[in-house]
């Protein structure tokens, strides 16, 4: 089946996912309402995907992003799927519901498409959404992922969202829930870093064999966040192979390392608040790389993270 912005991908539980999504992060020192006009151009443009998450700080400007686009008839509520995630203060079961429902609160939204474990690591839970030690070092805490899981399940079962799944997960932290006794309900994503520097081949082969969705974020190299970035690492998009690639089309560097993913069967988050920018990544369906193009792209893996998650 040809590819297009309206293909969707099936998950387990049933529901589709638009196969590209506007990822919303930015550092703290954009201002938030930078996210809501990035949404607004982005639902404009024909994006049906918006991905977001309570640490982000901006679901009040993207919920109100997504309800005046309702509101002007651009969109209905149910084509918008939109994705948020449990952060790392809230992993014991009982907490869950209460973070989703911030969410909720302050989207102003009824129910969440998509809600994900944002991180298999926990913080200590609190007010405090990055409690710190006073040496300044990060408090954790160690609900087991099970149970956290099991929130996950209630908040299902509650209608208060529609699929659940994980982020940031390898296969060994998935299987624990795969094979937890008593299993309502699979993950049906897990969002990772993922991009041509670091395929995710293992990772993809695993979640397919499982009918669990990859989803890709730092596809173009993440955002150069000092807070999270490796500062050593390359440009991805500068990649001397890439560019090639992308001059024979006569299509950007970003657009086919978006397709890349995309025709791996991986869903894409491409993050941008630069309404030109955000048109570009939707056109990655007017051109198809070839199997070489493709076997060529897979040679550029250096098991390589752009996120580096010690910080």
């Amino acid at each position: 089946m040809a590819l297009t912005k309206h293909s969707r991908i099936t998950l387990n539980d049933g529901h589709k996912i638009p196969v590209v999504g506007l990822g919303t992060y930015a550092p703290q020192e954009f201002p938030k309402s930078m996210a809501a006009e990035a949404v607004k151009v982005a639902l404009e443009f024909g994006y049906r995907h918006i991905d977001s998450a309570l640490i982000y700080g901006n679901e009040v400007e993207v919920g109100q992003a997504i309800r005046e686009k309702i509101a002007d008839g651009t969109v209905k509520r149910e084509d918008v799927f939109y994705t948020s995630k449990l952060w790392s203060t809230y992993h014991p079961q009982h907490l869950v519901r209460s973070c989703l429902e911030k969410s909720l609160k302050d989207l102003q939204l009824d129910y969440i498409d998509l809600y994900l474990i944002h991180n298999p690591i926990e913080f200590k839970p609190g007010d405090d959404l990055l409690p710190m030690d006073e040496n300044g070092k990060l408090i954790y805490h160690n609900t087991d992922i099970r149970d956290t899981w099991k929130g996950m399940e209630d908040c299902k079962e509650a209608g208060l969202v529609k699929s659940i799944g994980v982020s940031n997960f390898n296969h060994k932290q998935l299987e624990l829930i795969l094979n937890m006794p008593g299993l309502r309900y699979k993950p049906v994503c897990n969002q990772v870093e993922c991009h041509l520097y670091w395929n995710q081949s293992k990772l993809l082969e695993f979640c397919k064999s499982h009918n669990i969705v990859l989803e890709a974020y730092g596809v173009l190299g993440s955002t150069r966040d000092v807070n999270w970035y490796d500062p050593s690492a390359p440009i991805l998009l500068e990649d001397p192979v890439l560019n090639t690639i992308a001059k024979k089309h006569g299509r950007t560097p970003a657009q086919v390392a978006m397709r890349h993913m995309l025709q791996r069967g991986i869903v894409v988050i491409a993050k941008s608040y630069k309404p030109g920018r955000i048109k570009q990544n939707l056109e990655v369906f007017e051109f198809e790389l070839s199997e070489e193009e493709m076997k060529t792209l897979n040679g550029l893996n250096q098991n390589r993270r752009f996120v580096d998650t010690s910080k």
